[in-house]
């Protein structure tokens, strides 16, 4: 990201990173499986021929004690009849029309799929057991204008095993910070196009990492069932809380829409060209496997405000797009932490020896997403770097095809149009050798397919492929990592790849709708 905001440096008027969108959720986790409940219905002396009277009790008590405050205060309860009603939308226009500016906006009810248990005859036993089920129930959404986060919403699910989902905004909760501080800014839908200090509202932003999570989520909770504490605290059921999804936005702040404008185009072209979904995992440090049967999409869309184009493999997205004319937004969502490292400790073991281990969805590990996210931003924003150049191809690759000294010897030029060569330039330029770069045997797995022990055999290889990578190098297009054997590609090279792929790898048809996009 560095080389890009050199690049405009006289275009830009600050840059602002931090998470735009985090939904939590929260799970009563000693209840939320079959044996789980069972054992607490055990310790309440619940019958399971009265679990159904049991639940149905509790669930009236949640509901009444979750539209206490709406009721004590007079705010609207709405019955939603559809599930797919834009709740959202909806309370905003009640925010609109009352003028809230702290407390409860407006409680909305909808019955809705859910994940919950049933008293049932398992087939296999021929005896009446405590089963999971999916079944329907009321869900109750509460939003609110709160004094730390801004403008959120929270949902309860009525029925067994209660869970809840808060939805909270990095922006609404930056906002309220500036305000507490009296910095001005100018604010437009969720994205800020000016402010007064950048460098302090970053700080800021830094500090939402160091929330006492916990605490406030429980706080949110409470509020949306202030029961809770006396039905079901008592028993030591409490909320375990998971980072559903994030996502964490840089943005570049430009002059003016204009400035933008200029800009962008070729960005969106060359990230749509250029990038494949593969390249989502290498921007977030991480590679998608050979036995990787997840989505893969790379596409642009044309909304109201701009275009955008996403990057996206299975439920982890890249995208770039423009808000509000004059910012430049790089976001990166994670919902799926599969393949996702943090340096931590064993589960249940805190003093333990620590090892990289699978991120989780549990809040502790809200860090370390926060700083994959920025990575991935940078990267992003790095390799667009590297494309968005008024360089003619033809002028990039002309003294790449000719013969050089290096080293005392003669190295041809790279014949990219060539199978070999740009074969060569694919392996070079795969994404999980973009943090820690390659080694000969990892090319030589990728250019050859045929396996052999013959040791002979193994030494030629080995020395096609250093030849090969010594050509790479005497070009500029690699370099050699440091006390190692591995090599990475150097900016320069990272350019001119980029551009021979893009160019070999795009359809008329995409230009095409690319060209008309702009």
């Amino acid at each position: 990201m560095k080389e890009f905001i050199e690049k405009y440096a006289s275009k830009i008027v600050g840059v602002l990173s931090g998470f735009d969108r985090l939904i939590f959720r929260g799970y009563l986790r000693e209840i939320g499986f079959v044996k789980g409940l069972f054992m607490y219905l055990c310790w309440r002396k619940v019958r399971l021929t009265e679990f159904g009277r049991f639940a149905q009790s509790l669930s009236e008590q949640v509901k009444a004690a979750s539209l206490a405050e709406a009721t004590r205060t007079k705010r609207p309860i709405i019955y939603l009849p559809s599930s797919r009603t834009d709740k959202d939308a909806t309370a905003r226009a009640v925010l609109e029309r009352d003028k809230i500016t702290d407390g409860l906006i407006c409680v909305m009810s909808s019955v809705e799929p859910c994940r919950s248990f049933a008293i049932g005859c398992n087939p296999k036993t021929n005896r009446v057991e405590l089963l999971p089920r999916y079944r329907k129930c009321l869900f109750l959404y509460h939003y609110y204008m709160d004094p730390i986060f801004g403008f959120i919403h929270a949902r309860i699910q009525t029925w067994l095993p209660l869970d809840i989902q808060i939805y909270i905004n990095g922006r609404e909760w930056l906002a309220r910070q500036m305000d507490k501080r009296d910095l001005s800014y100018q604010r437009s839908d969720n994205c800020f196009v000016g402010l007064t200090d950048v460098a302090r509202a970053q700080r800021l932003m830094n500090a939402q990492l160091r929330l006492n999570w916990p605490k406030q989520l429980d706080r949110l909770a409470h509020r949306l069932n202030p029961a809770h504490e006396s039905l079901l605290a008592s028993d030591r059921l409490h909320y375990y809380w998971t980072t559903y999804q994030s996502e964490w936005a840089t943005d570049i702040m430009f002059r003016d829409p204009q400035t933008l404008a200029d800009v962008y185009p070729r960005l969106v072209r060359h990230g749509i060209s250029a990038f494949s979904s593969p390249d989502v995992m290498r921007f977030l440090g991480g590679k998608v496997h050979g036995n990787f049967r997840g989505e893969i999409v790379s596409d642009f869309k044309n909304r109201p405000e701009g275009v955008r184009i996403k990057h996206r493999v299975g439920a982890n997205s890249v995208k770039l797009y423009d808000k509000q004319g004059s910012v430049l937004r790089a976001e990166t969502t994670i919902h799926d932490a599969d393949g996702i490292k943090v340096f931590r400790p064993k589960e249940g073991e805190p003093n333990g020896k620590r090892s990289w281990r699978p991120m989780r969805r549990g809040i502790a590990d809200l860090h370390r997403r926060a700083e994959v996210s920025q990575a991935s931003n940078e990267r992003y924003l790095h390799a667009l770097t590297a494309a968005d150049t008024s360089t003619a191809l033809g002028k990039l690759l002309h003294d790449l095809q000719q013969p050089v000294t290096w080293n005392g010897g003669r190295v041809r030029g790279l014949r990219p149009w060539s199978d070999d060569d740009l074969a060569l330039l694919r392996a070079a330029n795969r994404g999980e050798f973009c943090i820690n770069g390659f080694r000969n045997r990892e090319l030589q797995a990728l250019l050859i397919d045929r396996k052999t022990q013959d040791p002979d055999e193994l030494r030629r290889r080995s020395a096609r492929v250093s030849r090969q990578i010594r050509m790479l190098r005497a070009h500029h297009l690699i370099q050699k990592l440091p006390r190692s054997y591995r090599y990475r590609i150097t900016p320069k090279g990272r350019q001119i790849i980029t551009a021979i792929l893009a160019a070999h790898d795009a359809s008329l048809q995409q230009l095409n709708d690319l060209a008309a996009a702009a």
